[in-house]
């Protein structure tokens, strides 16, 4: 890569790992904290439900106006809109006021994530696009660390403490990026399609045109998978208090152990394996290797084996996500914006139904989740291996 490839890399890696910083200091604390407040398992599930359906519905939208109107643009809306989410969520303990501040949330990170993808898109070449994407996903992942040992620490002090820290976090994002981001040069946007798309379809009709395109596929790999492991991600924090007594600490530090291995993976290792194997292949395996987490975690008899699974499902998905939104960018051809906000979107449909589902369940029985979780992998698997058989016979027929 360029000096100045690396500079604006960085610089979006920054902007990444502050953002999601400032999101992961509530993890840790917030079984406790809906537990203060009278709220189980099914808030917990509505928190991320919530969040994404905000998502789900502003998505493609914020993809084509990423196209439309810059990705500097949508970056610094979507930092607004995760600041003004945490500013709310710290001034009220209704229920219904927190909700909607995830609705804020959600819209915002509607705004950010596509926006930042097709940054990277937009700067790197069709080689580099795996390096781009995994750089910025260890950001994220950096971000998972660092916030939650914040959280569990600030928990000591008060439990509200990291829901204003956090805000004030996010808002040094979005000065951040005021000063350092630049627009990137979308050479490949289409600015008459993202116009047109914009303004004459629906949500709906976007994503009804989504089943045309090539990464097809891919976006309903994206949607199962989310499915599965939001709702084992949702419920994770309530499960270790109820099961193991497990304080907002050992929450902290396993999430933070977790995110480690996450950021070590997405430096170091997914690019150079992608490179090797290919996308599809990657896929496979590791969606296997998650599957397999799932089934042990059913198993998990202590805290500590429940920490190892955990180390297994997370180091999976550091790099599925990653190589699916590689693999997505790479077969969008001259729309990035949008593939990237459909990917965000079909994403947010998981992301909906999984922690609703295990809310649900949790409230049962605290085991289901995990069964859900290891069902939908199954299911991700197995529509992966088929199109991975029809990518063949179309290869071999031409």
């Amino acid at each position: 890569m360029s000096p100045d490839q690396r500079k604006k890399i960085i610089i979006l890696m920054i902007n990444m790992f502050i953002a999601i910083a400032s999101f992961g200091i509530i993890i840790p604390i917030l079984p406790s904290y809906l537990q203060s407040i009278g709220q189980g398992g099914m808030a917990a599930g509505m928190m991320i439900a919530i969040f994404a359906g905000a998502q789900f519905l502003f998505s493609p939208i914020a993809g084509k106006w990423a196209d439309q109107y810059g990705r500097r643009r949508m970056i610094i809306y979507g930092l607004v809109g995760l600041t003004l989410s945490m500013f709310v969520f710290f001034a009220s303990d209704f229920i219904w006021v927190l909700y909607f501040s995830r609705i804020i949330g959600g819209i915002g990170a509607a705004m950010l994530v596509p926006a930042i993808f097709a940054y990277i898109a937009d700067i790197t070449t069709f080689d580099q696009r795996a390096k781009g994407t995994s750089l910025v996903s260890a950001a994220m992942s950096l971000g998972i660390v660092v916030g939650p040992g914040i959280g569990g620490f600030l928990a000591d002090y008060s439990l509200k403490l990291p829901f204003l820290v956090s805000a004030f976090v996010s808002l040094g994002a979005v000065v951040f990026s005021l000063i350092l981001l630049k627009d990137s040069d979308a050479e490949n946007a289409d600015a008459g399609l993202a116009l047109d798309m914009t303004q004459k379809e629906s949500m709906l009709s976007k994503i009804a045109s989504s089943t045309n395109k090539p990464y097809f596929i891919p976006l309903v790999i994206t949607l199962v998978m989310s499915f599965g492991l939001l709702a084992y991600e949702s419920i994770v924090g309530m499960y270790l208090d109820n099961q193991f007594n497990s304080t907002a600490k050992d929450i902290a530090f396993m999430i933070t152990a977790t995110g480690i291995v996450s950021v070590i993976v997405q430096l170091f290792i997914v690019d150079r394996i992608v490179r090797r194997f290919g996308e599809v292949t990657i896929l496979i395996a590791f969606l296997c290797v998650a599957a397999f987490g799932f089934l042990l975690s059913l198993f998990a008899g202590s805290y500590a084996m429940f920490f190892g699974v955990s180390l297994v499902i997370f180091l999976a998905t550091s790099i599925l996500r990653p190589v699916l939104n590689t693999l997505i960018s790479k077969m969008a051809n001259g729309e990035v914006g949008f593939a990237m906000g459909m990917n965000n979107a079909y994403m947010s449909i998981g992301n909906v139904m999984g922690p609703l589902s295990a809310g649900l369940l949790y409230d049962v029985n605290i085991m289901f989740p995990f069964i859900l979780g290891l069902i939908m992998l199954m299911i991700t698997i197995t529509i992966t291996l088929v199109w991975q058989r029809s990518l063949a016979l179309k290869t071999a027929e031409a």
